[in-house]
């Protein structure tokens, strides 16, 4: 993605070396766009109840009045509930998906292709890595939702887990390994089709800005990021919605299907949408600064394979 796709094809870089620099520009990307997130998972959970007798009653509106109400409510800090399972969630899942688009873009075209890769295969390498991705990372994505889910409790109330680690023991002594999996359907197919909409749409919107004449820099890095960011979110709101639904209270369904359809009953098509304006602030923000740090980080390391 350093280069656009009309270029001779280049040999594809160390996996290894690949993994390290996408994780990398995920954790920053998470760490500096997180407190949208906290603010989309509450607006997408709303009025929902919670394990334990606590309730998001709906007090919560807009972004920024959700990220004013957290942090005038629980304090700045909880804007970043959920950092430390989040950033392990990009470890893993940022480091894999992206790491392994390019060798699997390219076993998609075959070992002789050059020129434009066909925006079908960048599609098809994008759902693939971004579905054995979150398979790997889905205990982190879990515990994550669930503690950006809590918000002020009432008196007398306990928390249900202390910090992340101890989220991930006692879903794991409470409600078995196979919990730490709460969600996978949703979640695979939320994050392989917003992988794809996300890598697929940067590569080909940059290779069309640099068919158009533009430079291979900064700017038009950015506008290839925030297209990917708007695509993503268009294409991904609803199932979103029910990942977070389901991770946040895995007893309230029986299944992925069962969460779509009482939402779609309860609450209306539009709630496969609630939280789409901090949603696309939240992937907009932060495919833009990943991608940034990603052509910076594989410019700096990589650099034989990206130049």
């Amino acid at each position: 993605m350093a280069e656009h796709d009309a270029a001779p094809r280049r040999r594809s870089p160390p996996v290894l070396k690949s993994f390290a620099c996408s994780a990398f520009s995920t954790c920053f990307a998470e760490i500096t766009t997180l407190p949208i997130d906290t603010a989309k998972v509450r607006l997408q959970l709303q009025g929902k109840a919670l394990e334990g007798g606590a309730t998001l009653t709906p007090k919560y509106r807009g972004l920024f009045g959700t990220v004013a109400t957290i942090a005038r409510e629980e304090g700045a800090s909880s804007l970043w509930k959920g950092i430390v399972p989040g950033l392990h969630r990009q470890i893993l899942f940022g480091g894999l998906r992206i790491g392994l688009y390019e060798p699997v873009k390219s076993l998609y075209v075959g070992k002789d292709h050059v020129g434009d890769v066909p925006l079908l295969k960048k599609i098809a390498a994008g759902l693939t890595t971004g579905a054995l991705a979150i398979t790997v990372a889905n205990p982190t994505d879990l515990v994550k939702v669930r503690l950006q889910a809590e918000g002020k409790l009432p008196p007398g109330v306990p928390r249900r887990y202390s910090g992340a680690m101890n989220a991930y023991s006692t879903i794991f002594k409470q409600e078995g390994v196979a919990a730490l999996w709460t969600g996978l359907g949703p979640n695979v197919a939320r994050n392989a089709i917003i992988n794809a909409a996300e890598l697929a749409s940067y590569d080909q919107v940059k290779q069309s800005l640099l068919k158009l004449g533009m430079k291979d820099n900064v700017f038009t890095h950015l506008l290839s990021g925030l297209g990917a960011g708007f695509i993503a979110v268009c294409v991904g709101s609803p199932v979103d919605v029910v990942k977070s639904r389901m991770m946040g209270d895995s007893k309230a369904y029986n299944g992925t299907v069962d969460c779509f359809i009482k939402t779609l009953k309860n609450d209306g098509p539009l709630a496969f949408y609630k939280g789409f304006v901090p949603n696309f602030v939240r992937l907009g923000s932060w495919n833009v600064i990943m991608f940034l740090t990603l052509e910076q980080t594989r410019k700096i390391f990589l650099k034989e394979y990206y130049q």
